[in-house]
Order: structure tokens, then sequence, then C-alpha cells
């Protein structure tokens, strides 16, 4: 008996942070009431969300922990560590692009940049599992390749920055500020074209391990590659 109301607390405690989570994205935590969490929930009163949260407050900080693992990029960096720079680079890329397969993680995205201005705690929670976590992780991967020979030698964090704004902006762009391309530049396209371009920035000199023939067709006018 104990276990089923430990379980029935715990569906409808989930149940209150997936509704919050589907109203805060929506208008946003300032002009969130418990009527509208409570309907978005499916539950009869508002007062319920006592029960189970503090206060609003409490809720928000339930959703935001909940979901901050969702941006966790790199979960086993080893296997990111002994890959060549292409298919590491490759592998990061689409651990992000993760999030667009997912409609929670996506509006738990767009909660934390609305809100992580105004509240110093969100945007310490997101750095945390996402920036913070991720871009030294793959500031390391790039130093190590650097030091190995596989890329030319440039700043580390100065490189992160370069690799991670274009994926970045293709995801707010897609999500948030949609121009007339998103529908026909997918994922898959704008992770070969980041990873190649990038790839061209800090490939060695004469290293032609990453070329492909498109690539060499614009090396100089006339589809002349150097000699």
């Amino acid at each position: 008996m104990r276990l089923r109301k430990d379980h029935d607390y715990a569906q409808r405690r989930q149940q209150i942070i997936d509704g919050a989570l589907d109203v805060f994205s929506r208008k946003g935590f300032e002009k969130t009431t418990n009527k509208d969490i409570a309907r978005a929930a499916g539950i009869g009163s508002p007062g319920l969300i006592y029960h189970y949260f503090t206060d609003k407050d409490d809720l928000f900080r339930a959703v935001i922990e909940q979901w901050s693992p969702a941006f966790r990029l790199v979960a086993h960096p080893e296997t990111l560590m002994a890959l060549p720079p292409r298919e590491g680079l490759t592998l990061f890329a689409q651990s992000l692009f993760k999030i667009l397969d997912n409609h929670k993680a996506l509006a738990a995205l767009k909660l934390i940049l609305g809100e992580a201005t105004r509240r110093p705690d969100v945007a310490n929670a997101y750095n945390q599992a996402a920036p913070g976590r991720a871009f030294p992780i793959l500031a390391r991967y790039l130093a190590q390749q650097m030091e190995a020979g596989r890329l030319r030698h440039a700043d580390p964090g100065a490189a992160v920055r370069c690799f991670m704004g274009p994926l970045l902006i293709y995801i707010l762009t897609r999500e948030i500020f949609p121009p007339s391309d998103s529908e026909t530049l997918s994922p898959d396209a704008m992770i070969t074209t980041t990873v190649d371009v990038f790839m061209r920035g800090l490939q060695v000199n004469g290293d032609a391990g990453d070329t492909n023939e498109a690539g060499d067709a614009c090396a100089e006018p006339g589809g002349q590659g150097h000699d």
C-alpha cells in the first residue's frame, strides 16, 4: 500500500511539473498562474500544487532541475577523446541536435532563454548543465587534436565558440526565429557543413585527409586546387 501511495505521489508530482513546463514556456514565469498550471496539468484544484511544492518558485526550480540534464551534450567524454577530428566534431554536433527531437527539451530551452536574463539562478543552472560543462570538454578535445598535429594550433576557447556558434544559431533560428529556409535546411546538412567549414579553417597545411571533391573544387577560382 505504501509503494502504491509513493507511486501515485510521484506520478502526480510529475504531472504538475509537465504542466508547469508547458505553461511557463508559453507565458513565462511571471504571467503564469497556479490556475494555468492546474489546468495544463489536468488536476482539479490549483491549491493541490502546494501539496507537492512550497510555492511557484519551488515548482519552477523543479522544472529547471529536471530538464537541465537534457542539455548535457557529452555523456561519455572518453568516447569523444578517442575519435579523430571530423568524427569527434560530428558526434558532438549530433549530441547537441538531439534536442530537436524532444519537444519538452525544446520547451525547456525556450523557458531557460526567456528567464535567464531575469533570474541568475536559472542562468547558473543552465550554465552548469550545458556551456559550463560542454565547452571545457570540447576545448580539451580540440587542444588534444592540436597537440597531436591533426589540427593547426589556435586558441581552443575561441575555436569552441567558432564551432558551436553556427550550431546554436541554427537551433535558435529554427525554433524561435525561423527563416525562409527553415523547412528545407536539415539538421544533417547543417552538421555536415559546419564540420566541413570548421575543419578547413583548422586543418594542417598539406593535410588532405579531411577534404572532399566539393571542397577541392572550391580551393581556387576555376575549380583547381593548389599544386
